[in-house]
Formats: structure tokens, sequence, C-alpha cells
């Protein structure tokens, strides 16, 4: 599934690419990819045909495009294997496999644009939603300085890449207070999207090995200052992640120009079952965990009596 430096790649896309965009037309070839679209497909064309996209705005693993004139968006969710790709020139007639939704743009300079939402496995969807006030008064999410976020994603915690919760902000200080109040897992704390989105189970391993701490901790007794640990943990690996475009396992996880990125060279724990530990040389360990798997070196992130 892509996590959030993948998603953030596609959104910086988008900014760069079709903001200032005029949508002239919208055809949805598959129903399934509009079913969160209350009005159905007809309306989600009708909602779109004749806006501007003046935003695009991303918070954990879901961004959104805003519309001109209106306090609506157009938001979308990846699932397993979406891709947005923009394509332009003779690009505009190819039709990708796995095509669900086209959208014909015009862009700022004139030019035309298609808007393809590919998705081999179905998982992600669009729709056009309302944009309602932050709880907390600040900007929805990371490429706007608009207090809205879309109505259906008001449940999803602010994430490790939004400036309110950078080191330092009270954000990140309740973050910290939230966590500790958990009763449970501290892997388990970082899945969990209403408490911080976009920490997915690589980069969740991936914090976990550099912060030497073991994914069944339990949050309750870590001090403050292991929590931040491992908050910075995931902060940083995500950030080295987004600067290479992501982690990409197979040709799915593309950005809006179809590049792959290759952050999962770098990776020091997923996946890296039976390797040595680049730390201390020990082999790596994967364990089941929540129907997937977890991965850690047994001496640098030595079990809870409770988890042995």
């Amino acid at each position: 599934m892509p996590e959030l430096p993948e998603v953030e790649t596609v959104r910086d896309g988008l900014a760069r690419h079709v903001l200032g965009a005029v949508v002239e037309s919208v055809e949805v070839r598959r129903d399934y990819s509009v079913r969160r679209h209350t009005g159905g497909p007809a309306d989600f064309a009708a909602q779109l045909t004749g806006h501007t996209f003046t935003e695009a705005v991303r918070r954990g693993k879901y961004l959104w495009l805003a519309l001109d004139g209106s306090d609506e968006a157009l938001l979308g969710h990846l699932g397993m294997s979406g891709q947005l790709l923009v394509r332009t020139g003779a690009g505009i007639e190819e039709l990708a496999p796995h095509l669900r939704v086209r959208l014909r743009l015009r862009g700022s300079d004139g030019q035309e644009q298609a808007l393809d939402f590919v998705d081999q496995r179905t998982f992600g969807h669009l729709s056009v939603c309302e944009l309602v006030p932050t709880p907390d008064g600040l900007p929805g999410g990371l490429g706007s300085q608009r207090p809205a976020l879309p109505d259906a994603v008001a449940h999803i915690a602010r994430d490790l890449l939004d400036p309110a919760l950078a080191p330092g902000t009270p954000g990140r200080t309740a973050l910290v207070d939230a966590v500790r109040r958990r009763r449970t897992g501290i892997k388990r704390a970082l899945l969990d999207q209403s408490v911080v989105s976009g920490v997915g189970n690589i980069y969740a391993d991936e914090a976990l090995w550099r912060a030497r701490t073991h994914y069944a901790r339990p949050t309750s007794g870590l001090t403050r200052a292991q929590v931040s640990a491992v908050l910075d943990a995931a902060e940083e690996v995500m950030r080295e992640a987004l600067v290479q475009g992501g982690t990409s396992f197979d040709a799915l996880y593309v950005n809006v120009n179809g590049a792959s990125g290759y952050f999962d060279r770098s990776l020091n724990a997923y996946g890296q079952e039976g390797r040595p530990c680049p730390r201390c040389g020990t082999p790596i360990r994967r364990e089941e965990f929540m129907n997937r798997s977890s991965f850690r070196c047994p001496v640098c992130q030595r079990a809870p009596r409770t988890a042995r």
C-alpha cells in the first residue's frame, strides 16, 4: 500500500502540474471507483465540470484538490494500488490498463491535459466532498493555509509532516501525551489513524528500529522522551523516503509522471528477514503482527517481558 511519502510525492506532482487547470469533462469508466460519492457517477462528473483546481492538499494518506468558487474538493485515496497520472501531448491518447476515471483538463497555459485515476486492485476511490472547518482552526493539511478539510477526512489525525505537528510545537507535545495515554503497544499506536495519520507498516518498523524500540512496548510505560524518539524517527525516515520518491516494491507505486521511488534500497528492518542488522549484525527477525509482519532486531529491539 502507498504510504505517506508516496502520497506526498503524488500531491506535490499535482500541485506542480494541475493547479490552475479547468475540468472540461469527466469520464467514469468504473462506477465502483466513485462509490463514496453520494450522488453517483453522473453527479460526480457534474460537480467537477467547469471548476478550476486551486490547491493540492494532503493529510495522512488522503489528498484533495480544492475547487474554485465552492466549498468542495475532489478527494482521493489511493488504496492498495491507486495512481493519479497526468497526461499531456501525445500521452493523452494513451489509455492505461485499469483506467477507472479520466478528467479532461485545460491547463492554465491553454494546453490540453488528462488526469487519470488508475487502480488495479480497486480499493482506491474518488469523490467530491464538502470542506468543513478544522476543529483546531489550523490549516487542514500540507499544501494549504485554509483551515478546512473534507468532511470525510475530519476523523483523520494530522501526520508527522504537517507543520502543526513539528517538533517543539504544542501539537507535537499533545501528540506525545496522546500516545502515552493509549493502552496499547507502540506500533499499534503508530498505525492508529485517529492518533497520528500516514504511518504504515513499512515506516513504523523502520522508525522503531531507529529508536531501538520493540513494537509491543506498552505506550503507557514509555517516557515522553522515548515516545518523542519514536515520533522523531518516524518523521525522519519518512522525510528521507520523500526525497527519493517513496518506497517502491513494484511498478504500481509511481508519481504523477509514472516514475517509481527507490527508498526500498535503504530499508534497515522492513523486509530484511535473515539479513544482518546494520547496527549490530544480528539477523533481522520477522514476526506475525495484526495479520501482517513486523521486522525487528532481537538485540537492538528487545521484547518486553509481556511480549516474550
